[in-house]
């Protein structure tokens, strides 16, 4: 009887090692001496004890942030660039067998990559492709992640640090270029407004009485504010009937 309990009490580990539990989330990779036997879950199942062991592996999407990584663009802009990728296990066995850690490999890739590709490029691409350049992201560590059964679905570049000289010179820049369309813009007006002034000097010349009329019109305009001196001008056709004749030229 002394040598019962022990006996049951090891039948009774032995037992609930060989129970498994997984959530919906997870799934457990299965190791019979060594050799791959599968992935198993969600729910409950068993293995054999001593035979056989498991690893519990995650299938919910990871959120992988790459610290700020000091980058010479293509055009010999120092910067720093950090972003964020989203991927999540999609074959647990080749997570468990085809790499020693996924999540430490996958981030190496991601930072390696993420150096590489906005090296390539010039420092206006970065800040105003951003889509362009997280696509081509996304693409490259999702072909080196494959092999492994990682599947990454985005990848996003969360801020672009410049130094401060850059940021005045790009200050100056943004100026000049306001400056330069303001004075285009200014130019654009002038020539309208000359060419609206040679229509209506070329109207008023071909009709006699039309510069009478404008002519009182702005008579009109200068004595409705209160005014001690009052200009007229009188044109040449008003002149005419007084007997003055314009010399031919």
């Amino acid at each position: 009887m002394e040598y019962l309990i022990p006996v049951v009490i090891l039948v009774v580990i032995v037992l609930a090692s060989a129970v498994k539990i997984v959530q919906e989330y997870e799934r457990g990779v299965i190791f019979r001496l060594g050799r791959l036997v599968g992935a198993r879950g969600p729910g409950l199942f068993f293995i054999i004890p001593i035979l056989e062991t498991m690893r519990k592996i995650d299938l919910r999407t990871i959120v992988l942030d790459i610290p700020p990584q000091e980058v010479i663009t293509k055009d010999n802009v120092t910067t720093r660039v950090n972003a964020v990728v989203y991927y999540r296990v999609m074959d647990p066995s080749k997570a468990v067998v085809q790499v020693e850690h996924y999540p430490a490999a996958t981030a190496q890739m991601a930072l390696t990559t993420l150096r590489g590709v906005v090296g390539q490029v010039e420092l206006d691409e970065v800040l105003s492709e951003r889509d362009k350049i997280n696509k081509r992201l996304q693409e490259i560590i999702d072909e080196a992640t494959d092999p492994w059964g990682i599947k990454v679905s985005a990848v996003e570049i969360k801020d672009v640090e410049l130094p401060e000289a850059m940021q005045r010179a790009m200050a100056s820049q943004a100026e000049a270029e306001r400056n330069r369309r303001a004075r285009v813009i200014n130019a654009e007006g002038e020539k309208q407004a000359s060419l609206k002034l040679a229509e209506a000097a070329e109207i008023l010349h071909k009709e006699p009485g039309a510069l009478f009329i404008r002519t009182l019109q702005t008579i009109k305009d200068a004595t409705e504010e209160k005014a001690t001196t009052v200009v007229i001008p009188l044109p040449m056709e008003l002149m005419g009937a007084f007997g003055y004749k314009k010399e031919e030229e």
